[in-house]
């Protein structure tokens, strides 16, 4: 009976040590990008959401454009870091975003495998984000100045 208590109290204790949002991350993800950009007029979709370690790429789509999002845990909350179209979708780009290498590389074949699903007009959508966009903590870009 002792022994049984006491592999039950390990399984709980290694439970406990596992981040209780990761489970959560796919739609507190989508949220914080339908709080940012969402619109009664133009509907934001969200698909797919791709998490590995402390960051995550979305891809979204919104009317006839789309593009993807980078997104870093902060605390418990998900901010987003960038938009962009295809420079966020394979480990170069996400490397030269800021990720690390070995999440840029887990990323970029996570977010492959997860679009390869997708119809490719949603893949089209998600490859006319011109640029690349730099984000603040609060889902705003700096102004866009042209020369």
């Amino acid at each position: 009976m002792h022994r049984r208590f006491m592999l039950g109290l390990a399984l709980l204790v290694s439970c406990a040590s596992l981040p209780v949002h990761a489970a959560d991350d796919p739609a507190a993800i989508r949220q914080a990008l339908m709080q940012a950009f969402d619109k009664p007029e133009a509907r934001l979709s969200v698909e797919p959401v791709v998490v590995v370690g402390q960051h995550a790429v979305a891809g979204w789509a919104q009317g006839e454009r789309g593009g993807r999002a980078l997104l870093y845990r902060h605390g418990t909350t998900w901010q987003i870091a960038a938009c962009a179209g295809d420079a966020l979708k394979d480990a170069k780009g996400l490397r030269e975003a800021g990720v690390g290498p070995a999440d840029a590389d887990a990323l970029g074949k996570a977010i492959g495998e997860a679009e390869a699903k997708l119809p490719a007009g949603l893949r089209a959508r998600f490859a006319s984000f011109d640029g690349f966009v730099r984000m603040d903590p609060n889902g705003q870009h700096p102004p866009q100045h042209k020369h």
